[in-house]
């Protein structure tokens, strides 16, 4: 398991610290809560669901389901990261179940507009520049990316959302997925290998 920096340890404990608020009752924390968290679910959303006002309601409908349960949620136990995490998560499965789509639909234009939060795959590839002409390749390499992604299992598709999109490490990501941490890595490995291989193909398809 990734050890966390000082910044993302400061910053659990400050969700943590409004977590203990909300639980007692203030509302000021509440608001504060779905403010700090809003960007992230709604951007989880995004990827998996590919339309925006699809997003907004599932983003709406975690939070509600939030509400609702927070006062179950043990600090003790787990970070409330992979727990809400996990919401968002069941959430978007029902939501798949009931409007029969597919996940591996058009769905993780991840951030590609800058306005979300986390790392994109291709902020890991590609080192963007302020100038025009790199900008415009950092683009084209996203979109290829984007290509690629879609073309992905489910399965593959989701452990690499969560490791590489949010930046969970293995333990948080069995937990919200509800699978051994091996078969976490095995699915990240093998996402990441097939990943490659159909940026390649694309590759030399552009240069047919």
């Amino acid at each position: 398991m990734l050890e966390r920096t000082p910044e993302q340890e400061a910053a659990q404990e400050a969700v943590a610290r409004l977590v203990r608020q909300c639980i007692a009752g203030d509302a000021q924390a509440w608001q504060q809560l779905v403010v700090s968290q809003h960007r992230r679910i709604y951007a989880i959303c995004y990827r998996f669901t590919g339309s925006s006002s699809d997003a907004e309601d599932l983003t709406q409908d975690v939070f509600l389901k939030l509400y609702k349960n927070l006062a179950s949620f043990d600090l003790l136990k787990g970070s409330f990261q992979t727990w809400i995490t996990t919401l968002a998560r069941n959430l978007l499965v029902d939501h798949f179940r009931r409007t029969r789509l597919d996940r591996a639909s058009d769905s993780l234009d991840a951030t590609f507009d800058g306005e979300e939060d986390g790392p994109t795959m291709a902020d890991r590839l590609a080192d963007t520049r302020d100038s025009q002409e790199q900008q415009f390749s950092s683009l084209e390499l996203k979109t290829r990316i984007q290509g690629a992604l879609k073309q992905l299992s489910p399965e593959l598709r989701e452990a690499v959302i969560l490791r590489d999109l949010e930046d969970m490490d293995y333990k948080e990501i069995a937990q919200v997925l509800r699978i051994p941490e091996g078969t976490v890595k095995s699915r990240i490995s093998r996402g990441r290998g097939e990943l490659a291989r159909l940026l390649q193909r694309i590759e030399k398809q552009r240069m047919m």
